[in-house]
Protein backbone atom coordinates (compact mmCIF):
# COMPACT_ATOMS: atom_id res chain seq x y z
CA UNK A 1 0.00 0.00 0.00
CA UNK A 2 1.54 3.24 -1.24
CA UNK A 3 -1.20 5.57 -0.50
CA UNK A 4 -2.38 6.34 3.80
CA UNK A 5 -5.95 6.59 2.44
CA UNK A 6 -7.49 2.98 2.30
CA UNK A 7 -10.90 1.06 2.71
CA UNK A 8 -10.99 -1.99 4.66
CA UNK A 9 -13.58 -4.15 3.72
CA UNK A 10 -14.47 -6.94 6.05
CA UNK A 11 -16.40 -10.21 4.03
CA UNK A 12 -16.83 -12.12 7.49
CA UNK A 13 -19.18 -9.26 8.31
CA UNK A 14 -20.65 -9.33 4.60
CA UNK A 15 -21.10 -13.43 5.65
CA UNK A 16 -22.46 -12.61 8.68
CA UNK A 17 -25.03 -10.42 6.83
CA UNK A 18 -25.98 -12.57 4.31
CA UNK A 19 -26.72 -14.75 7.25
CA UNK A 20 -28.46 -12.35 9.79
CA UNK A 21 -30.85 -11.58 6.05
CA UNK A 22 -31.51 -15.11 5.54
CA UNK A 23 -32.48 -15.68 9.19
CA UNK A 24 -35.17 -13.10 9.15
CA UNK A 25 -36.45 -14.08 6.01
CA UNK A 26 -37.12 -18.02 7.17
CA UNK A 27 -38.58 -16.43 10.10
CA UNK A 28 -41.27 -14.67 8.46
CA UNK A 29 -42.33 -17.34 6.57
CA UNK A 30 -42.63 -19.76 9.46
CA UNK A 31 -40.78 -22.92 8.38
CA UNK A 32 -41.51 -22.21 4.70
CA UNK A 33 -39.08 -21.95 2.41
CA UNK A 34 -37.85 -18.50 2.24
CA UNK A 35 -37.28 -16.34 -1.12
CA UNK A 36 -33.98 -16.69 -2.53
CA UNK A 37 -31.13 -14.32 -1.92
CA UNK A 38 -29.89 -12.09 -4.90
CA UNK A 39 -26.81 -10.52 -4.42
CA UNK A 40 -27.08 -7.08 -5.66
CA UNK A 41 -23.48 -6.04 -6.77
CA UNK A 42 -24.07 -3.20 -9.25
CA UNK A 43 -22.03 0.09 -8.77
CA UNK A 44 -18.28 -2.00 -7.70
CA UNK A 45 -20.87 -3.33 -5.57
CA UNK A 46 -21.71 0.06 -3.62
CA UNK A 47 -18.45 0.46 -3.79
CA UNK A 48 -17.33 -2.33 -1.52
CA UNK A 49 -15.39 -4.21 -4.87
CA UNK A 50 -17.72 -6.38 -7.30
CA UNK A 51 -15.75 -9.25 -7.77
CA UNK A 52 -14.76 -10.06 -3.90
CA UNK A 53 -18.14 -9.47 -2.69
CA UNK A 54 -19.64 -11.67 -5.26
CA UNK A 55 -17.83 -14.82 -4.53
CA UNK A 56 -18.39 -14.23 -0.69
CA UNK A 57 -22.25 -13.65 -1.13
CA UNK A 58 -22.36 -17.17 -3.73
CA UNK A 59 -19.95 -18.55 -1.19
CA UNK A 60 -22.30 -17.71 1.74
CA UNK A 61 -25.60 -19.28 -0.25
CA UNK A 62 -26.91 -16.29 -2.79
CA UNK A 63 -28.62 -17.75 -5.69
CA UNK A 64 -28.16 -14.77 -8.01
CA UNK A 65 -26.32 -11.49 -8.37
CA UNK A 66 -27.69 -8.86 -9.98
CA UNK A 67 -25.43 -5.97 -11.85
CA UNK A 68 -26.83 -2.45 -13.92
CA UNK A 69 -25.63 -3.01 -16.84
CA UNK A 70 -23.39 -5.26 -19.52
CA UNK A 71 -20.12 -3.84 -18.70
CA UNK A 72 -20.25 -4.75 -14.64
CA UNK A 73 -21.30 -8.40 -15.32
CA UNK A 74 -18.75 -8.94 -17.69
CA UNK A 75 -15.95 -7.56 -15.41
CA UNK A 76 -17.76 -10.27 -13.12
CA UNK A 77 -17.90 -13.13 -15.38
CA UNK A 78 -13.99 -12.07 -16.46
CA UNK A 79 -13.29 -12.58 -12.85
CA UNK A 80 -14.64 -16.04 -13.56
CA UNK A 81 -17.89 -15.80 -11.38
CA UNK A 82 -20.14 -18.13 -13.10
CA UNK A 83 -23.04 -18.17 -11.35
CA UNK A 84 -26.37 -16.65 -12.72
CA UNK A 85 -26.21 -12.85 -13.06
CA UNK A 86 -29.38 -10.42 -13.80
CA UNK A 87 -28.99 -7.46 -15.73
CA UNK A 88 -31.23 -5.06 -14.58
CA UNK A 89 -30.65 -2.17 -17.18
CA UNK A 90 -31.56 -1.54 -20.95
CA UNK A 91 -29.00 -3.25 -23.36
CA UNK A 92 -28.45 -2.07 -26.77
CA UNK A 93 -27.65 -3.36 -29.67
CA UNK A 94 -24.36 -3.65 -29.02
CA UNK A 95 -24.40 -5.04 -25.64
CA UNK A 96 -26.20 -8.16 -26.94
CA UNK A 97 -23.62 -10.25 -27.76
CA UNK A 98 -22.49 -10.69 -24.63
CA UNK A 99 -25.54 -11.73 -23.19
CA UNK A 100 -25.05 -14.68 -25.22
CA UNK A 101 -21.41 -15.19 -24.86
CA UNK A 102 -21.08 -14.85 -21.23
CA UNK A 103 -24.55 -16.84 -20.03
CA UNK A 104 -26.65 -13.84 -19.08
CA UNK A 105 -30.07 -13.25 -17.98
CA UNK A 106 -30.91 -10.00 -19.53
CA UNK A 107 -33.78 -7.55 -18.28
CA UNK A 108 -36.49 -7.15 -21.26
CA UNK A 109 -38.07 -3.45 -20.05
CA UNK A 110 -39.90 -2.43 -23.28
CA UNK A 111 -41.51 -4.13 -26.71
CA UNK A 112 -38.79 -2.33 -28.44
CA UNK A 113 -36.14 -4.20 -26.50
CA UNK A 114 -37.94 -7.48 -26.65
CA UNK A 115 -37.96 -7.16 -30.33
CA UNK A 116 -34.52 -6.65 -30.63
CA UNK A 117 -33.69 -9.48 -28.22
CA UNK A 118 -36.15 -12.12 -30.00
CA UNK A 119 -33.91 -10.70 -33.31
CA UNK A 120 -30.56 -11.35 -32.23
CA UNK A 121 -31.92 -15.14 -30.08
CA UNK A 122 -33.02 -16.28 -33.84
CA UNK A 123 -30.11 -15.38 -35.92
CA UNK A 124 -27.56 -17.26 -33.09
CA UNK A 125 -30.48 -20.06 -32.89
CA UNK A 126 -30.80 -20.36 -29.17
CA UNK A 127 -33.43 -19.58 -26.63
CA UNK A 128 -32.65 -16.74 -23.99
CA UNK A 129 -34.30 -16.43 -20.35
CA UNK A 130 -34.99 -12.95 -19.45
CA UNK A 131 -36.64 -11.30 -17.04
CA UNK A 132 -39.69 -8.81 -17.56
CA UNK A 133 -39.92 -5.46 -15.57
CA UNK A 134 -43.15 -3.93 -15.07
CA UNK A 135 -43.60 0.06 -14.17
CA UNK A 136 -46.17 0.11 -11.20
CA UNK A 137 -45.95 3.50 -10.87
CA UNK A 138 -42.26 4.62 -10.45
CA UNK A 139 -42.46 5.78 -14.29
CA UNK A 140 -38.62 4.98 -14.73
CA UNK A 141 -38.09 1.42 -16.91
CA UNK A 142 -40.60 -1.15 -17.54
CA UNK A 143 -43.76 -2.40 -19.35
CA UNK A 144 -46.54 -0.21 -17.81
CA UNK A 145 -48.56 -2.32 -15.69
CA UNK A 146 -51.71 -1.04 -17.22
CA UNK A 147 -51.03 -1.56 -20.49
CA UNK A 148 -50.19 -5.55 -20.72
CA UNK A 149 -52.93 -7.24 -22.42
CA UNK A 150 -51.68 -4.58 -25.47
CA UNK A 151 -47.85 -4.52 -25.25
CA UNK A 152 -47.27 -8.21 -23.86
CA UNK A 153 -48.72 -10.89 -26.70
CA UNK A 154 -45.89 -10.24 -29.34
CA UNK A 155 -43.03 -10.80 -26.80
CA UNK A 156 -44.73 -13.90 -25.02
CA UNK A 157 -44.89 -15.20 -28.28
CA UNK A 158 -41.29 -14.57 -29.62
CA UNK A 159 -40.06 -18.51 -30.27
CA UNK A 160 -36.45 -17.69 -29.10
CA UNK A 161 -37.33 -16.19 -25.76
CA UNK A 162 -38.77 -17.33 -22.52
CA UNK A 163 -39.65 -15.94 -19.46
CA UNK A 164 -37.93 -16.54 -16.40
CA UNK A 165 -38.72 -13.85 -13.80
CA UNK A 166 -41.27 -10.82 -13.57
CA UNK A 167 -40.28 -7.62 -11.58
CA UNK A 168 -40.39 -4.88 -10.88
CA UNK A 169 -38.97 -1.38 -8.61
CA UNK A 170 -40.35 0.14 -5.60
CA UNK A 171 -40.51 4.15 -5.33
CA UNK A 172 -40.63 5.01 -1.58
CA UNK A 173 -40.53 1.15 0.24
CA UNK A 174 -38.51 3.12 2.40
CA UNK A 175 -41.08 5.55 3.58
CA UNK A 176 -43.61 3.84 6.37
CA UNK A 177 -46.84 3.88 5.81
CA UNK A 178 -46.69 5.79 2.35
CA UNK A 179 -49.64 5.01 -0.08
CA UNK A 180 -47.32 5.14 -3.74
CA UNK A 181 -45.52 2.00 -1.89
CA UNK A 182 -48.92 0.33 -1.19
CA UNK A 183 -50.13 1.43 -4.35
CA UNK A 184 -47.52 0.31 -6.22
CA UNK A 185 -47.88 -3.17 -4.54
CA UNK A 186 -51.58 -3.79 -5.55
CA UNK A 187 -50.06 -2.72 -9.09
CA UNK A 188 -47.70 -5.33 -9.23
CA UNK A 189 -50.69 -7.81 -7.82
CA UNK A 190 -52.79 -7.14 -10.66
CA UNK A 191 -49.96 -7.44 -13.23
CA UNK A 192 -49.46 -10.57 -12.01
CA UNK A 193 -52.69 -11.89 -12.38
CA UNK A 194 -52.65 -10.16 -16.26
CA UNK A 195 -49.97 -11.59 -16.52
CA UNK A 196 -51.92 -15.37 -15.94
CA UNK A 197 -54.19 -13.97 -17.83
CA UNK A 198 -52.40 -14.13 -20.90
CA UNK A 199 -50.79 -17.48 -20.27
CA UNK A 200 -47.68 -17.03 -18.07
CA UNK A 201 -48.11 -19.66 -15.76
CA UNK A 202 -44.66 -20.21 -13.80
CA UNK A 203 -42.02 -17.82 -13.91
CA UNK A 204 -40.27 -16.39 -10.85
CA UNK A 205 -41.52 -13.01 -9.11
CA UNK A 206 -39.36 -10.87 -7.27
CA UNK A 207 -39.86 -7.24 -5.85
CA UNK A 208 -38.15 -6.02 -2.75
CA UNK A 209 -34.80 -4.56 -2.09
CA UNK A 210 -33.44 -3.55 1.26
CA UNK A 211 -36.50 -1.13 2.48
CA UNK A 212 -39.42 -3.57 1.00
CA UNK A 213 -37.59 -6.97 2.45
CA UNK A 214 -37.55 -5.05 6.26
CA UNK A 215 -40.92 -3.38 5.74
CA UNK A 216 -43.51 -5.76 4.15
CA UNK A 217 -43.49 -9.49 3.85
CA UNK A 218 -45.48 -9.48 1.70
CA UNK A 219 -43.29 -7.93 -1.35
CA UNK A 220 -40.83 -10.97 -0.83
CA UNK A 221 -42.13 -13.46 -3.60
CA UNK A 222 -39.73 -15.87 -4.81
CA UNK A 223 -36.66 -13.63 -4.62
CA UNK A 224 -35.25 -10.88 -2.76
CA UNK A 225 -32.89 -8.38 -3.93
CA UNK A 226 -30.94 -6.54 -1.07
CA UNK A 227 -28.05 -4.06 -2.19
CA UNK A 228 -27.58 -1.71 0.84
CA UNK A 229 -28.42 -4.13 3.93
CA UNK A 230 -25.74 -6.41 2.81
CA UNK A 231 -22.99 -4.03 3.25
CA UNK A 232 -24.00 -3.53 6.74
CA UNK A 233 -26.55 -0.17 6.82
CA UNK A 234 -30.34 -0.59 7.32
CA UNK A 235 -32.83 2.16 5.85
CA UNK A 236 -33.37 4.77 8.89
CA UNK A 237 -36.99 3.90 9.21
CA UNK A 238 -36.05 -0.10 9.86
CA UNK A 239 -32.79 0.03 11.81
CA UNK A 240 -32.41 -2.84 14.36
CA UNK A 241 -34.91 -5.20 12.29
CA UNK A 242 -31.96 -6.96 11.40
CA UNK A 243 -28.57 -6.72 13.09
CA UNK A 244 -26.24 -5.90 10.21
CA UNK A 245 -22.50 -4.59 10.36
CA UNK A 246 -21.19 -2.11 7.95
CA UNK A 247 -18.82 -3.65 5.53
CA UNK A 248 -16.73 -1.14 5.13
CA UNK A 249 -14.63 1.21 7.10
CA UNK A 250 -12.56 4.22 5.79
CA UNK A 251 -9.38 5.43 7.17
CA UNK A 252 -6.23 7.36 6.55
CA UNK A 253 -3.23 9.06 8.86
CA UNK A 254 -2.09 12.52 9.95
CA UNK A 255 0.83 14.10 7.32
CA UNK A 256 1.42 17.10 9.46
CA UNK A 257 0.29 19.18 11.98
CA UNK A 258 0.80 23.06 12.12
CA UNK A 259 -0.53 25.95 14.09
CA UNK A 260 -2.49 28.62 13.00
CA UNK A 261 -2.93 31.72 14.68
CA UNK A 262 -6.08 33.71 15.53
CA UNK A 263 -7.40 35.54 12.56
CA UNK A 264 -5.35 32.97 9.84
CA UNK A 265 -7.65 31.31 7.35
CA UNK A 266 -7.68 27.34 6.35
CA UNK A 267 -8.32 25.63 3.47
CA UNK A 268 -9.63 27.31 -0.18
CA UNK A 269 -12.12 29.58 -0.08
CA UNK A 270 -10.84 31.31 2.96
CA UNK A 271 -14.08 30.06 4.19
CA UNK A 272 -13.08 29.26 7.76
CA UNK A 273 -11.18 31.51 10.41
CA UNK A 274 -9.46 30.34 13.23
CA UNK A 275 -11.03 32.57 16.53
CA UNK A 276 -8.17 30.85 18.52
CA UNK A 277 -4.70 29.57 18.57
CA UNK A 278 -5.37 26.18 16.19
CA UNK A 279 -3.56 22.97 15.81
CA UNK A 280 -4.98 21.56 12.23
CA UNK A 281 -3.92 18.18 11.18
CA UNK A 282 -3.75 17.30 7.53
CA UNK A 283 -5.14 14.05 6.27
CA UNK A 284 -4.22 12.81 2.38
CA UNK A 285 -8.08 11.99 1.70
CA UNK A 286 -10.01 14.10 -0.48
CA UNK A 287 -12.71 14.37 -2.86
CA UNK A 288 -11.24 12.81 -5.39
CA UNK A 289 -11.25 9.63 -2.80
CA UNK A 290 -14.73 10.41 -2.42
CA UNK A 291 -15.48 12.74 0.24
CA UNK A 292 -17.93 15.09 -0.47
CA UNK A 293 -16.98 19.05 -0.27
CA UNK A 294 -19.94 19.56 2.13
CA UNK A 295 -18.21 17.93 4.88
CA UNK A 296 -16.36 20.89 5.41
CA UNK A 297 -17.53 22.56 8.71
CA UNK A 298 -20.23 20.05 9.15
CA UNK A 299 -18.03 16.75 9.32
CA UNK A 300 -15.74 14.94 11.96
CA UNK A 301 -13.74 11.79 11.73
CA UNK A 302 -11.96 10.21 14.05
CA UNK A 303 -8.32 10.77 15.65
CA UNK A 304 -6.83 9.50 19.18
CA UNK A 305 -10.45 7.90 20.00
CA UNK A 306 -12.49 11.88 19.66
CA UNK A 307 -14.31 13.67 16.93
CA UNK A 308 -11.90 16.51 15.23
CA UNK A 309 -14.15 18.27 13.40
CA UNK A 310 -13.67 18.95 9.53
CA UNK A 311 -12.72 22.84 9.07
CA UNK A 312 -11.91 25.21 6.04
CA UNK A 313 -12.95 22.83 2.77
CA UNK A 314 -12.45 19.34 1.51
CA UNK A 315 -9.66 19.71 -1.25
CA UNK A 316 -9.21 17.20 -3.70
CA UNK A 317 -6.70 15.48 -2.49
CA UNK A 318 -6.65 15.95 1.13
CA UNK A 319 -9.02 17.69 4.49
CA UNK A 320 -7.92 19.41 7.49
CA UNK A 321 -8.87 18.48 10.48
CA UNK A 322 -8.93 20.63 13.97
CA UNK A 323 -7.55 18.96 16.82
CA UNK A 324 -6.51 21.63 18.85
CA UNK A 325 -5.65 20.41 22.67
CA UNK A 326 -5.05 16.59 21.15
CA UNK A 327 -1.74 15.50 21.30
CA UNK A 328 -1.95 14.60 17.59
CA UNK A 329 1.27 13.71 15.51
CA UNK A 330 1.81 12.89 12.10
CA UNK A 331 1.33 9.00 11.49
CA UNK A 332 -1.81 8.82 13.55
CA UNK A 333 -5.06 7.25 12.14
CA UNK A 334 -7.72 9.09 11.42
CA UNK A 335 -11.44 7.03 11.09
CA UNK A 336 -13.76 8.61 8.07
CA UNK A 337 -16.00 5.67 8.17
CA UNK A 338 -15.77 3.10 11.11
CA UNK A 339 -15.25 2.76 14.70
CA UNK A 340 -12.05 3.76 16.94
CA UNK A 341 -11.55 3.10 20.36
CA UNK A 342 -15.11 3.57 21.87
CA UNK A 343 -16.74 5.53 19.09
CA UNK A 344 -17.78 5.15 15.81
CA UNK A 345 -19.10 7.16 12.31
CA UNK A 346 -21.35 5.68 10.13
CA UNK A 347 -22.28 6.39 6.85
CA UNK A 348 -25.85 7.07 7.46
CA UNK A 349 -24.95 9.48 10.31
CA UNK A 350 -22.00 11.00 7.65
CA UNK A 351 -24.60 10.79 5.23
CA UNK A 352 -27.10 13.35 7.42
CA UNK A 353 -24.37 15.86 7.68
CA UNK A 354 -24.58 16.59 4.18
CA UNK A 355 -27.68 15.86 3.18
CA UNK A 356 -27.29 12.77 1.19
CA UNK A 357 -28.11 9.19 1.25
CA UNK A 358 -25.53 6.30 2.82
CA UNK A 359 -26.14 4.63 -1.25
CA UNK A 360 -24.57 7.62 -2.73
CA UNK A 361 -20.98 8.09 -0.42
CA UNK A 362 -20.46 4.22 -0.87
CA UNK A 363 -20.76 4.22 -4.29
CA UNK A 364 -18.38 7.64 -4.02
CA UNK A 365 -15.32 6.05 -2.61
CA UNK A 366 -12.84 6.40 -5.27
CA UNK A 367 -10.95 4.28 -7.34
CA UNK A 368 -7.68 5.05 -5.95
CA UNK A 369 -8.89 4.18 -2.86
CA UNK A 370 -7.09 1.02 -2.18
CA UNK A 371 -9.28 -1.98 -0.56
CA UNK A 372 -8.18 -4.19 1.58
CA UNK A 373 -10.28 -7.27 2.30
CA UNK A 374 -9.81 -9.68 4.99
CA UNK A 375 -11.24 -13.04 3.98
CA UNK A 376 -15.25 -14.18 4.98
CA UNK A 377 -15.52 -17.32 7.25
CA UNK A 378 -17.93 -19.48 4.97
Amino acid sequence: MIRQTFAHVDLGALADNVRAIRAFLAAGRGGAAPPVLVGVVKANAYGHGASEVARTLIGVGAGMLACADIEEALALRADGLTCPILVFGTLSQGDLDGVFEHGLTPTISSPTAGRAMQLAAARRGVRVRYHLEIDTGMNRLGFRHDNLPRTMPDLLAAPNLELEGVYTHFATADTPGDEVFARQRRNFDAARQQLSALGVRTCVRHAANSAALLADSSTWFDLVRPGLLLYGVAPPAFEGRVVVTPVMSLRSRVVAVKGVRPGEIIGYGARFTAERATSAAIVPAGYADGLDTRLAGRGWVLVRGRRAPIVGSVCMDMIMIDVTGLAVEPGDEVVIIGRQDGDEIRVGEMARWVGTIPYELLCRVGARVERIYNPPIL
